[in-house]
């Protein structure tokens, strides 16, 4: 998500910061800021905003310096502005720190440092890094670091200054993406290659548990004990475009297999893992109000919307409370029956989608709690609602939405767990289960992920097809229609979704010899039923390609071909069984010739009705 830069050499540090974070611009921000040790007293200047800002401030009043970290932030902990901008620094401002990531534990970091009168300036995470590196501080620098991270719970890549160390900075890795450039007489960091690479091809990847300290001429890394770790740098083939995409041709491509670590970054914080339970500082709904509700309203557009019906089974089965699910574009029009003391769950990857923000208004209006979950902490939906739950899947570039929907499930199933934890409507043993299942999530997407090439080949095959259909019976269902959505936007195909047992009632007069269809076959109750579906679209030889559990020998029996996701929770499957759905529309509107960042016609947020 966020931007890291760090630059130590014969340069004057500040050009060579702002060029590295203009570089990281194409992943989102919501803030800027650069630290620079200068004569031996840090200089920082950070502002909410654009780049520009700080780039404007810097000319005015320059800093001179030839070593420095600077950052770009998209805001998890605390509202954009100027005090929660990184680098932050400590009570002395003689350590200043950037970082990336979650601090789980940092409430109680906090209250610990304020008791020994620490006194904190940001609403952050990030600020006790500073703190602790300053309760830490015996004169080496990266012997503070490391006591500091080591108090730390989550996921995190850290740059920090020393004011009495104009000779180098220290970086480390846990959970978040950090490299350290190679120069002569120069070297860089930076949490993504295309940042540095006008400057260096030549790279150390930092590996979890990895630390360095960065001189001009030299850099040692070390495990979070202090052993010194031999690293072979790394020389980079990539152009800067191809750096941007992450090596990907397209940032769709990226954003696909960049759901582990969305997923990872979202539970983060969330779950505690020696409890089994599903914790939110940030919802302040009461368990007396969780108790007291009798009915829920999901209103979302698109593929939100999607994500919406997959919320509607899970707190339905989970929360045992009647769930209405809605298109916002047609929700306020329809007079709904929203009572005061309901909950509304407005689902939107921006947070500014037009029809979903009027239906936030009207059921605020009619006395409704509302709950936004989205992916930008400072849009409308976040300002506006009650209750804000982050899906912290970074910013998505390409108009169709992949790891934002991912998310968005996740988000809505850790939320049905929260409220069954308050209502009592879920056992201990099964609450447990299902956050032990979800910490496996991010292994078991980038497995999914691994059927890349077959899914290529599948789709490459059916890229003149016109008509392909989507099947599926409960949670397969509503993938189904995310399914079907991905492949009509990208690629053009008429692509339509059928819950499978209203075949029989109208869609079967569709289905003709060749036609392809896509059959989920992952939810155990409904394996029978959708069985004999399939085989009622076989029988009018169609062409049928099944989605099933790892393990299921019997369903190659009844289909043309197979895809196997990962065996995971029932109700967790639609996580990891869209990952082939997008992959299968990525490359055949590959196949087609289709741009598939920008499809024709659409756009990445909806701001007009």
């Amino acid at each position: 998500m966020c931007g890291i830069v760090g630059y130590i050499g014969k340069n004057e540090a500040v050009p060579v910061l702002l060029d590295g974070l203009r570089r990281l611009e194409y992943r989102g921000y919501d803030s800027a800021g650069v630290t620079v040790n200068g004569r031996g007293k840090l200089f920082t200047c950070k502002m909410e905003g654009r780049l520009a800002k700080v780039e404007a401030a810097l000319k005015a009043k320059p800093i001179s310096g030839h070593i420095g970290i600077g950052h770009t932030r998209w805001a998890t902990h605390g509202r954009p502005s100027d005090r929660n901008a990184h680098p932050h620094q400590d009570c002395s401002k003689k350590f200043s720190v950037v970082h990336n990531g979650i601090i789980e534990n940092y409430l109680d970091l906090k209250e610990e440092l304020q008791k020994k009168g620490h006194i904190f300036s940001s609403e952050t995470d990030t600020e006790v890094l500073s703190h602790l590196i300053e309760e830490f501080y015996q004169g080496d620098l990266a012997g503070a670091v490391r006591e500091a991270i080591q108090r730390v719970d989550g996921a995190y890549a850290v740059a920090a200054l020393g004011e009495d160390h104009p000779d180098q900075f220290v970086v480390a890795r846990k959970s978040s993406p950090l490299i350290v450039g190679l120069g002569e007489g120069e070297n860089f960091a930076a949490s993504d290659i295309p940042a540095i690479l006008p400057y260096t091809r030549k790279i150390i990847i930092l590996e979890d548990g990895e630390m360095a300290v960065v001189e001009a001429d030299s850099v040692q890394v070390t495990d979070f004990s202090g052993n010194i770790i031999d690293k072979e740098p790394s020389y980079v083939q990539w152009d800067l475009e191809a750096a941007e995409k992450g090596g990907y041709e397209d940032y769709m491509l990226k954003e696909i297999h960049e759901q582990p670590r969305a997923i990872w970054d979202t539970l983060v914080g969330k779950v505690d893992r020696t409890a089994k339970k599903v914790i939110f500082p940030e919802v302040k709904m009461t368990p007396e109000f969780i108790k007291n509700l009798k009915k829920i309203h999901v209103v979302a557009c698109g593929t939100a919307y999607h994500a919406g019906l997959v919320g509607k089974y899970l707190i339905e089965k989970l929360v045992r409370i009647p769930v209405e699910a809605d298109l916002a574009s047609e929700f306020r029009y329809r007079d709904p029956l929203v009572e005061p003391g309901s909950l509304t769950i407005i689902v939107s990857q921006s947070g500014e989608t037009a029809d979903t923000l009027a239906g936030l208004r009207e059921a605020k209006r009619l006395g409704s709690r509302i709950l936004g979950i989205t992916n930008v902490v400072g849009s409308s939906v976040a300002r506006e609602a009650d209750d804000l739950i982050l899906t912290l899947a970074g910013p998505e570039i390409a108009v169709a939405s992949t790891k934002a929907y991912t998310t968005q499930l996740l988000s809505l199933c850790l939320l049905a767990i929260y409220m069954a934890q308050h209502k009592g409507t879920i056992a201990e043993s099964d609450r447990a289960a299902l956050v032990d299942a979800m910490l496996g999530l991010p292994e078991q997407m980038e497995q999914a992920l691994n059927m890349e090439l077959k899914i290529k080949e599948f789709a490459e095959a059916f890229k003149d097809c016109e008509d392909i259909f989507f099947i599926g019976r409960g949670l397969d269902y509503a993938v189904s229609l995310e399914g079907a959505l991905k492949l009509k936007e990208i690629s053009y195909i008429r692509a339509e979704a059928y819950a499978a047992g209203e075949l029989k009632h109208g869609t079967l007069a569709l289905i003709v010899e060749g036609v392809p269809i896509f059959a989920l076959v992952t939810q155990p109750q409904l394996y029978e039923k959708m069985i004999n579906n399939i085989k009622e679209v076989k029988a009018r030889d169609a062409k049928v390609i099944a989605l099933a559990n790892a393990g299921d020998t019997e369903t190659a029996k009844s289909v043309d071909y197979v895809l196997y996701i990962p065996k995971t929770h029932p109700l967790l499957t639609p996580i990891l069984s869209i990952a082939p759905l997008q992959l299968f529309a990525y490359y055949a509107a590959k196949a087609r010739g289709c741009d598939v960042d920008k499809p024709r016609n659409l756009a990445k947020s909806v701001t007009v009705e």
